[in-house]
């Protein structure tokens, strides 16, 4: 009983180990996808606002 005990405690730790560095691997992907696409509309932002004050200055 107690050996059963055991290995079923240590498959337990296994699984937890691995399910955490699951969920760090996703919330990197996470934190970095996110990281681009503000980014991404940042530069977005910027462009736009120097093509307008281009264009009310020309004028």
């Amino acid at each position: 009983m107690t050996k059963f005990i055991l290995t079923l405690t240590a498959l337990s730790l296994m699984f937890v180990l691995t399910s955490c560095a699951e969920f760090k691997s996703v919330g990197r992907k996470i934190g970095h996808t996110t990281k681009d696409v503000t980014t991404e509309i940042g530069h977005a932002s910027r462009d736009i606002a120097t093509d307008i004050s281009e264009e009310v200055t020309s004028e």
